[in-house]
């Protein structure tokens, strides 16, 4: 095993298999491997090229086997809202004691100050890799457009994008921007102790996004504003469950208040470019349906 490995978290996951992609573009001789839990994922990594590495984040045996040999982490936060801190310290513990040079963590939009009830773990494990020792990156993501554009076939069929946003705006970007962006920061020599504060510009409103989706769709979409918890309810009734539905309201709601809204260029000062418009990134939705 090479003493200079990198190692993607989340590696069966959208954001972890195209920083695998970009990081195979940008440095294809490294040592690259990814953490997965399944073995058909495993043997997905193995096709592509990528050394697979079993674990799970909340086996803290599994990640200290996963960790051997690695020279650099990326952390991609759990997908269990909820469960998140505690599943993070363990990988981070793991990393510590495989004396890893380099940890990195996809983070949220100015999670130290964020209001956002999203952020809160985010805010702890930040926390906790301060508190480690490692030399630490923080990826600080802004809102995905695909957050978005999730609702897609609903707001064409309905005409109508529901939210509780108000005229707050949200400077996105793609998941492949960030992913890209994650992968540059990992195969720097400069990043560590860097906080990037990460997103695209410009920002735009839900009406702004709601007008673009209209123009490149051919057909009429409206954003129709609500109050937090009406927003919360509509949610839950598209079959959300309740805590998360309460958490996206609450999203809208501070982003309403500014909270997803940068002036930032971190991301296209790492990428080297800008991030993908919204209308790129619409038409390309469009397109996959």
């Amino acid at each position: 095993m090479s003493s200079k490995t990198i190692l993607v978290t989340g590696a069966s996951g959208q954001l972890g298999q195209r920083v695998l992609d970009h990081l195979k573009r940008l440095a294809p001789d490294a040592a690259i491997a990814g953490l997965v839990r399944k073995e058909e994922d495993a043997a997905a990594l193995r096709a592509r090229g990528v050394e697979p590495r079993m674990g799970d984040y909340t086996d803290p045996a599994s990640l200290s086997h996963a960790m051997a040999g690695v020279h650099k982490v990326l952390l991609i936060s759990s997908s269990a809202v909820g469960q998140r801190t505690a599943q993070h310290q363990n990988v981070i513990d793991a990393a510590r004691a495989a004396d890893v040079d380099l940890i990195a963590y996809t983070s949220i939009l100015r999670a130290d100050t964020s209001p956002m009830a999203l952020a809160e773990e985010h805010k702890q494990t930040e926390a906790a890799l301060s508190g480690s020792g490692l030399p630490t990156v923080l990826l600080r993501n802004g809102w995905y457009t695909e957050n978005l554009l999730g609702g897609l076939e609903s707001d064409l069929k309905l005409g109508q994008h529901f939210g509780a946003a108000g005229n707050g705006k949200f400077a996105t970007a793609t998941r492949d921007d960030y992913a890209e962006a994650a992968a540059v920061a990992l195969l720097s020599a400069e990043s560590a102790g860097k906080v990037y504060e990460l997103a695209g510009q410009p920002a735009y409103t839900l009406e702004e996004f709601a007008e673009t989706l209209s123009a490149e769709a051919g057909s009429t979409v409206a954003y129709v504003d609500m109050p937090q918890e009406t927003f919360a309810q509509a949610l839950v009734g598209a079959g959300l469950p309740e805590g998360f539905a309460g958490i996206l309201a609450d999203s809208d709601a501070q982003a309403a208040k500014g909270a997803l809204d940068t002036d930032s260029t971190d991301l296209e000062d790492l990428i080297g470019r800008p991030a993908t418009p919204l209308k790129d990134a619409i038409k390309a939705a469009l397109a996959a349906r």
